[in-house]
This record gives C-alpha cells, sequence and structure tokens, in this order.
C-alpha cells in the first residue's frame, strides 16, 4: 500500500496532469491512494481532485501557506500506506512506477528509493538546464546507485514509519529550497541506506522564463545556507567544499549531452546557476545576521 502526497499550489492546471498520470499507473487500485495538500493557495483544486475520484482513492487537505516541506508532512500524517511516496503537482509519474517501487521494497523495505526525473519540456532552455544541473547531480553524488548520497523530493519512496520516526521534512526551509537535501543528509547520518532507482521515471513539466530560473537558483542557495545552519546544530560538523573538478566537471556536462549552440547556452546557463546561488546563500546569510 502507497500513500502518493502530492504539495500543491495556486497551480491547477499542473495538478490536473499530475493526476492523470496517477490514474492511469499499473498498480491496483485499492494499493495505492493519492493525498493533494492544498498549501494555502487562491485557486483551490477542489474540482480537480474531485474529478478524479471515480479513478483514484484521492484525498484533499488544506493549510496554511507554509511551504512544501510542512505540505509533504502533513500528507504524511494522513497517510494510511505503509510506504510514502512523494511527487510534485508538475510531475508525471511513469505507468510503470509504484510497480517498480513495490518490487524493490520487497528486497530492502528500510531503505530511501529514489527515481529518476526527466525533463518533461525539452524546447524550454531554463528547463532543461535545471533537469541537466540535476542529472550531473546525481551523477556526481550516486556513482554507486545503491550507496545513493542525494535524491529530490519529486520521485522519492520510503517506509511511513521509518519517515515518521526520523521527523519527515524540516519546515523551517524558505520554500522549495534544499529540504530534500537536508533530509537525505540526516537520514543517511541515522545510519541508514539510500538507494536511486534508474528505472523508476517521472516527468517534470516544469516551465521556466529567465526570472523563474534565477529565483529557483536563488531559492536554492538560500536554501543551502539553512541547511548549512541545520547540520551544524545538529553537530553533524561543516560540510567540505567541492573540489575544483566538481565545477570544471560541471561546466563541461552540457558538453558531453548536447552539441554545438545548445551544449553552449546550457553551460553558461549552468554559470548563471552557480551565481544565482552563491547570491541567495549570502543574501540569506546577511539577511539572518540582521535580524537574529
Amino acid at each position: 500500500m502507497f500513500s502518493i502526497v502530492i504539495p500543491t499550489h495556486n497551480r491547477p492546471g499542473q495538478l490536473v496532469g499530475c493526476m492523470q498520470a496517477l490514474a492511469h499507473l499499473h498498480y491496483p487500485r485499492d494499493c495505492f491512494e493519492a493525498i493533494v495538500v492544498d498549501d494555502g493557495g487562491e485557486t483551490r483544486p477542489d474540482e480537480v481532485v474531485a474529478s478524479f475520484r471515480d479513478q483514484l482513492d484521492a484525498t484533499l487537505l488544506r493549510q496554511p501557506h507554509a511551504g512544501p516541506a510542512t505540505a509533504r508532512n502533513t500528507g504524511a500524517r494522513r497517510a494510511r500506506g505503509t510506504f510514502l511516496a512523494f511527487t510534485d503537482d508538475d510531475c508525471r509519474p511513469a505507468p510503470d512506477w509504484l510497480k517498480i517501487f513495490a518490487v524493490r521494497f520487497a528486497k530492502d523495505p528500510d531503505c530511501v528509493i529514489g527515481g529518476r526525473t526527466i525533463n518533461a519540456l525539452p524546447d524550454n532552455p531554463y528547463s532543461s538546464a535545471s533537469q541537466h544541473l540535476i542529472d550531473y547531480l546525481y551523477c556526481y553524488y550516486n556513482v554507486d546507485p545503491a550507496r545513493a548520497r542525494f535524491l529530490t523530493s519529486n520521485n522519492l519512496t520510503l517506509a511511513a514509519a521509518r519517515f515518521r520516526a526520523i521527523g519527515g521534512f524540516d519546515t523551517t526551509f524558505p520554500g522549495a529550497a534544499a529540504e530534500d537535501r537536508e533530509f537525505c543528509d540526516r537520514w543517511l547520518s541515522h545510519g541508514y541506506r539510500m538507494t536511486y532507482a534508474r528505472e523508476a521515471v517521472v516527468g517534470h513539466a516544469h516551465a521556466l522564463t529567465f526570472r523563474a530560473f534565477w529565483r529557483q537558483h536563488f531559492w536554492y542557495g538560500r536554501g543551502a545556507f539553512c541547511f548549512h545552519r541545520i547540520r551544524a546544530r545538529r553537530g553533524a560538523g561543516r560540510i567540505p567544499i567541492e573540489p575544483f573538478a566538481f565545477y570544471g566537471n560541471l561546466l563541461r556536462y552540457p558538453f558531453s549531452h548536447t552539441r554545438g549552440a545548445q551544449a553552449l547556452l546550457l553551460a553558461s546557463l549552468f554559470v548563471g546557476t552557480q551565481v544565482a546561488n552563491a547570491a541567495g546563500y549570502f543574501w540569506e546569510g546577511g539577511r539572518r545576521l540582521v535580524h537574529e
């Protein structure tokens, strides 16, 4: 039994696509539920969720606007499934998504398992750059898929009891920014294991403009600052700075997957992500210094 938790905020159009994908999962209907958590949106998703109740065991919860980490925890508290499966409202799980996780959990029920996310908007350069960056991080941190170190929350599953036992997602993060990174780090600090299941695919249809792209990575920088602070409070020590090779390989990564002008564009956008990330990191640090 899986409980699929989907946070949403003012994106009913994207949520429709997600719910359609869940309705087409090749998995027994009585063995999973969909829990949509409305994170204080002005555009309420009542009609969207109601329209799928003849195809899915679908529940709608509401909370005051508090961010996706809190929304995921809200959904997890109401979940009836043995396992939680997290995705986002702009994601489209493949039909065999839950079936793959079920096979994996039959062998390793105490592991966090994360799947592969692919860009569903290949003609959008900003969406492509963001996904290529995640792909690079997965290559870097998950060299051994059976000993993964970083998994994103839009394609993540684990035992519900274990999730609750370690406290769920940290709700102090400012928006969608590094709460999954902190959760993975905390999970590993408990001595638990994470696995990357490349065959469990979710399509990510996150349309970005340049402004939205910059804002996304600026917020990632803010989240990175919060992650460092939270980790220090846990007594986990400072996170080592990645070697120069990490950044050199980052810039070369687009040229190993694309060619010509597209590779140059992706590489330049990769530079932009690092500038935005650094700006967000120091902005958040300065803001905390002023207010604390």
